[in-house]
C-alpha cells in the first residue's frame, strides 16, 4: 500500500489530487475492458485460453500469422500493464498531516 500525503494550505488542491487519480482508475478500467474484449475475441476464435496460447502457439499455428500473434501477445501485455497500474492506484491510502 501507499501513502500519498497532500500537503497544501487549500483544501481544493487536495480534492483536485483525488479527483484527478479517480479519473485515471476509470480510464484504466475503460481501457482495461476494451482488452479484455479483444482477448476473448482471440480466445473464442481459437478455443483456447490465452494462458495455452502463450505456452503452446507460434504464430504460424494461427490463421491471422505474425499479426494476429502479434495482437494477442500485445493485448495480454496491455491487460498485464493496466491491472498493475490499477492496483497501484486503488492501493493509495491518503492520509492527513
Amino acid at each position: 500500500m501507499s501513502k500519498l500525503r497532500i500537503v497544501s494550505d487549500k483544501e481544493e488542491t487536495v480534492e483536485v489530487v483525488k479527483s484527478a487519480i479517480s479519473a485515471e482508475i476509470k480510464r484504466l478500467e475503460i481501457a482495461l475492458n476494451k482488452t479484455e474484449r479483444e482477448i476473448k475475441k482471440f480466445e473464442k476464435k481459437y478455443k483456447i485460453p490465452s494462458e495455452m496460447f502463450l505456452k503452446e502457439f507460434r504464430s504460424e499455428d494461427l490463421n491471422g500469422g505474425d499479426e494476429e500473434y502479434v495482437r494477442w501477445t500485445g493485448e495480454l501485455e496491455i491487460r498485464k500493464r493496466v491491472l498493475e497500474d490499477l492496483q497501484k492506484l486503488k492501493d493509495i491510502e491518503y492520509v492527513s498531516n
